[in-house]
């Protein structure tokens, strides 16, 4: 049979009608197709347009970049029969949008660009880094002539906390409440006041922060606190390499502290003494941006620390406080970065995407102070940084770092600290993931403020707070994390963990001497994750046992406290 897109020719037809005496079906059939797609309009109907290329397909092609279109969407999706409701539409009502300005400020292309996948996919983890931000989608949605149109279709988060909040760790209580705002008037400012009682003092700050100002890549910042035993305030004006292939940074930032430090010893507090602190740093630095995958980032500037130590009366004085210093050192900063980044999902988040620096990461810095330019004394003063990533399978993503500190000064290194850790992810499953964690640092003649603590606040959550301190430290962590497809009310994300730590800190003074040897706890917790909310806070709910505990050491500890991650 003919279809309708082969009609049978006029010689056909007639010899068909001939044959049978009436009129052939199939031109029927024909005649009664055209007549109706006529009068519907179906005749001029088009193929369904085909799927736009990926960017990699578009930079490949040469395109160029035509008009972004910014697509800012509200808190919740109304769209979504789920999330319309009459508290979401009133939250998204009550909720001020995040201004079109201040994505697009965030953008690392413009209009008349070349495509670049790399930089579609640095855009995307520059705006996930926003607190003010629950989403990032980016995609082509027209492509015409060798010009592509680009959509940033993001979505808020509620910005404004209004809370009460309450902790406890390593057998102690926090506690506190906040009024922030981390996107005043959808421009991005944070400004935001808080009272907090831990265990050290009780405190109310106050916070302001912008880091898009002037050029849309500069940070304004300033913070005053007045607390229980001392206050402190600070500033910056930093503008930084926001970007791989950013050009040029520069920057400054002063600050003030003045507090009361304590000496631990098995959890108890031995000796205190008063440190007051003035810092300060000014730099500039420059790079070629982006150059067969690295970037080499070169900075100088001076460095400021004044320290000045004191008993503090009423309380128990140290066997010996440390000696008065004011350093003024001119540096020197190299920084290399491998552009290599994998985008992965629930590690250390529950159903959001995270970028995992996989490239080699390095920092060193070394300055000179002299008596000459205000210093106490004349030292070398330099610190360092590197870390790598590795995926020796897919499901597998293991990161190693290592940092170092100190100084060297009259023939002698002094207060280093050098220490090396690494995390590992085996990812078994859509839901599972098996972590371990290994870190151990090392002191090298350190002041007594510079002690390395273990304890329920620290990493060792069976055991109270600060529970051993030593010139040395390792931990040692093993987690199963389960991430389930909970979704209570739309608003917060549930996983769990089973765990195993073990650790010990040792060397030095102040050695828990009823308790000095290695320690180890197992238990387990759920992880309450607030994802509609800027503050991205990870609610950690455990219950831990030590293992063989010591003295009045609790058989059990309760922690309830918030991170940012897992």
């Amino acid at each position: 049979m003919n279809s309708p897109d082969n009609p049978p020719t006029a010689g056909a037809a007639a010899s068909t009608a001939r044959g049978s005496g009436r009129v052939a079906p199939d031109v029927v059939r024909c005649v009664a197709v055209a007549i109706v797609l006529a009068m519907t309009g179906a005749a001029d109907a088009q193929e369904p347009e085909a799927p736009l290329p990926s960017f990699a397909e578009l930079e490949a092609a040469g395109a160029r970049i035509g008009e972004i279109r910014i697509l800012n969407q509200d808190i919740f999706d109304t769209e979504d029969p789920k999330e319309n409701n009459w508290l979401f539409r009133t939250a998204n009502a009550l909720h001020i949008q995040t201004r079109e300005n201040v994505i697009e400020t965030a953008l690392l292309f413009k209009s008349g660009d070349r495509v670049s996948e790399r930089l579609i996919d640095e855009t995307e983890r520059v705006l996930r880094a926003k607190h003010y931000l629950y989403d990032v989608r980016l995609r082509p949605f027209a492509y015409h002539d060798g010009v592509v149109d680009i959509e940033v279709a993001t979505r808020d988060t509620w910005t404004l906390e209004l809370g009460i909040s309450a902790a406890r760790s390593g057998g102690t209580n926090s506690s506190g409440i906040s009024l922030q705002e981390l996107n005043l008037l959808g421009t991005g400012t944070e400004v935001g006041f808080d009272r907090s009682n831990t265990v050290d003092r009780s405190s109310n700050t106050f916070e302001i922060a912008n880091d898009h100002a002037f050029d849309g890549w500069t940070l304004l910042s300033y913070s005053r606190a007045r607390n229980s035993d001392g206050s402190s305030d600070a500033a910056a004006i930093i503008r930084p390499f926001y970007a791989l292939d950013a050009r040029w940074a520069a920057g400054a930032n002063v600050s003030r502290d003045d507090r009361i430090e304590s000496i631990y010893n098995a959890g108890d507090v031995v000796s205190e003494y008063r440190h007051r602190q003035r810092k300060g740093e000014i730099s500039g630095g420059w790079s070629q941006g982006r150059v067969d995958g690295w970037v080499r980032r070169y900075s100088i500037g001076v460095d400021v620390q004044d320290d000045a130590f004191a008993l503090e009366p009423g309380r128990t004085a140290p066997a010996q406080l440390p000696p008065d210093e004011k350093l003024v050192v001119p540096f020197f900063r190299l920084e290399v970065v491998e552009d290599r980044f994998e985008k992965k999902q629930n590690r250390n988040q529950i159903g959001r995407p995270e970028f995992f620096a996989l490239g080699l990461e390095s920092t060193l810095q070394l300055g000179r102070a002299m008596t000459g330019l205000g210093s106490s004394r004349d030292a070398w003063v330099y610190s360092g940084s590197v870390s790598r990533g590795f995926e020796p399978t897919p499901d597998q993503t293991l990161v190693a770092a290592a940092a170092i500190s100190g100084q060297y000064a009259d023939g002698r290194v002094e207060r280093q600290q050098i220490g090396a850790n690494s995390q590992y992810y085996l990812e078994q499953g859509r839901r599972w993931v098996l972590y371990t964690a290994i870190a151990g640092d090392a002191l090298t003649h350190a002041e007594p403020s510079q002690a390395l603590l273990l304890g329920g606040d620290n990493g060792l959550r069976g055991y109270p707070l600060r529970y051993q301190s030593g010139q040395k430290r390792a931990l040692f962590t093993l987690e199963e994390r389960v991430h389930t497809d909970v979704y209570p009310f739309r608003l917060f994300r549930v996983g769990g963990a089973v765990f195993l730590d073990v650790g010990r800190a040792w060397g030095g003074n102040n050695v828990n001497a009823a308790d000095p040897g290695w320690l180890a706890n197992v238990g387990a917790g759920l992880r309450i994750f607030s994802v509609r909310a800027a503050f991205s806070t990870v609610v950690h709910v455990d219950l831990a046992f030590p293992v063989d505990p010591k003295g009045d050491v609790q058989r059990a500890q309760f922690l309830v406290r918030s991170k940012s991650s897992f």
